[in-house]
Order: structure tokens, then C-alpha cells, then sequence
């Protein structure tokens, strides 16, 4: 087939196909791609590094961590945390000081205004036929005009900004800071993040002789602690608190829930004791996962 029937443009009709190649050569419009197998995270990789973790961590809402990497990630919001609440600690100094200035201000210019009027008062009685009388009251006249036409000139020059100083432009005011939470959220779910509600995850290997490194090179690497079925991302699986084994759903639905106790410790397990481990898709879009990641770019509009 030619080049012309491939791209052919003399057709009445605006194909789809013609669409998805125009938007992505303008650099305008949302992007939206299917993904597949490769871009979905296995489910004993960290939600953080993407990779199989040596000592996996949950959290209460069932999102799988390698310890480190969670503890650094604490540590680093803390002191986010704390830069922001220094920041803002500090301003609302700035703004104390700044208001009791203007305050001080304020009293200062009625004081001065105050004394300008006494000044302007005249003790002797006036005679309106002479001539010292009526340069009085010219000077007084014209001290008064003055005086208000300066404050008035002084007023619009505080009122009005100066448009060609960057600096005092209306765009140059301060952005005020807000008051930051000092609650670390979850990197997956945001929901608040403690150092004492993470539980301890512990895996059953498939093969218990092999080291960690003959482990990864293989797709099937855990299997559940209970049925020993074999566990993977089409596999719906939890963990128990008290122990921190994994065990598949269905080990939990027709085994665990019956007496309610942790098959490995044999301690009494509640409701909140079974977490669900939060898993990536399969790469079939049956699997019920999203499986498209969106782009927003600039829109063109008329």
C-alpha cells in the first residue's frame, strides 16, 4: 500500500486513527495509554522503590512496603513538616510586628494631625478690617488646604501601587502560608501514617532451600502460608495481624473465619485482624484494574 493510502486525506470523514496521530504530533490534548503486564507492579514489590522487598511492611489499608524506604519517607515528611511550620511560624511574627506598627502609626499621624489643629488656633480675637487678620486667616486657610491636600496626595500614594517598580506591583504582594498538618499521610491511600501501625509481613517461600537471589529470577515465588497454594497478582490474598503470614481469600473465607483464630500463633483473630493485601492488575482487563494512564496536556481552545 502507498504512503498516500496510508495517511490519505481526501476523505469527507475525520477518522479516529487520523485524530489519536494529530493530537499526539500537536503536543495538545489528554494522552491516554493502555498498560500492560510490564507497568504493573508485582504484589511483593514496595509501593515506594517498585521492587521485591527484603523486610515488607503493611499498612492498616493493605498497601505493601520495604521498611527502609517507609521509615525514610516518615522521616522526610517530618522534617518537611517542621521546615513548613518554621516558615510559618515566622511570618505570622512578621505579621504581629507589621500590625502592631501600623498601629503605632495610626496614633502617631492622629497625634501629629491633633497637634496641627491646635496650632491653627488663634488666642487674640480677630478683626476682620485689618490687614494682620486677614494674613491670619490666609495662612491658616492655606495651611489647612495644604495640610489636606498632603494627606490626601499621601493617602492615593499609599492606595495606589506603583506599576512600573516590580517590586510594588499588586502581582508582588507576599503569598501568605497556611498552617501545615503535622499528620504524615500514606504515599498510596493518604490516609494518616504511623511508625507503630505498621505490621511486620512475613512470606512462605515456594522452595525454602533457595536463597534470595534464585527466588527473584522466578515468577512463582510465595505460596500461602495455610493451603500452600501458590500467590501472584490474580491471587486475592490477606494478612494476619498477629502473625503477619499471608494467606489466600479463600483460605480465609472457608478456613479462617469459621473459629476466628490465627492458624500459625493460635491467637483470636477480630475482623480489623485480616487485611487485604492491596495487589497490582494481571494485564487482562478483566482483572478489574485500571489499566490507563492519562496525560493531561494544554487544550486548544477558539
Amino acid at each position: 500500500m502507498t504512503r498516500h493510502g496510508k495517511n490519505c486525506t481526501a476523505g469527507a470523514v475525520y477518522t479516529y486513527h487520523e485524530k489519536k496521530k494529530d493530537t499526539a504530533a500537536s503536543g495538545y490534548g489528554t494522552q491516554s495509554v493502555r498498560l500492560g503486564k510490564d507497568a504493573i507492579k508485582d504484589f511483593d514489590c514496595c509501593c515506594l522503590s517498585l521492587q521485591p522487598c527484603r523486610d515488607p511492611v503493611l499498612t492498616e489499608d493493605g498497601y505493601l512496603y520495604e521498611k527502609e524506604a517507609i521509615l525514610q519517607y516518615i522521616l522526610h515528611q517530618k522534617t518537611d513538616i517542621a521546615k513548613k511550620m518554621k516558615a510559618y511560624e515566622k511570618q505570622k511574627r512578621a505579621l504581629k510586628s507589621e500590625g502592631q506598627l501600623e498601629s503605632k502609626s495610626e496614633e502617631r499621624e492622629r497625634a501629629e494631625k491633633f497637634k496641627q489643629r491646635e496650632n491653627n488656633i488663634v488666642s487674640k480675637p480677630i478683626n476682620p478690617f485689618t490687614s494682620d487678620s486677614c494674613s491670619i486667616m490666609c495662612i491658616t486657610h492655606g495651611s489647612s488646604s495644604s495640610s489636606s491636600s498632603d494627606t490626601g496626595a499621601s493617602s492615593s500614594s499609599s492606595a495606589l501601587p506603583s506599576f512600573w517598580i516590580p517590586c510594588l506591583t499588586p502581582e508582588a504582594k507576599p503569598t501568605l502560608l497556611k498552617k501545615p498538618s503535622k499528620t504524615v499521610l500514606c504515599p498510596m491511600s493518604g490516609c494518616p501514617l504511623k511508625m507503630s501501625d505498621l505490621i511486620s509481613v512475613r512470606f512462605t517461600p515456594l522452595d525454602p532451600s533457595l536463597d534470595r537471589v534464585a527466588l527473584l529470577t522466578r515468577q512463582d515465588r510465595y505460596v500461602c502460608a495455610v493451603t500452600k497454594d501458590t500467590l501472584g497478582n490474580s491471587v486475592p490474598c490477606a494478612v494476619l495481624r498477629p502473625s503477619g503470614v499471608v494467606v489466600t481469600m479463600e483460605c480465609v473465607e472457608k478456613l479462617i473465619q469459621k473459629d476466628m483464630i490465627d492458624p500459625m500463633t493460635g491467637d483470636k483473630l477480630k475482623e480489623k485482624d485480616i487485611i487485604p493485601l492491596q495487589r497490582g492488575g494481571t494485564g487482562f482487563a478483566g482483572s478489574g484494574v485500571a489499566l490507563k494512564a492519562k496525560e493531561a496536556r494544554p487544550v486548544m481552545q477558539a
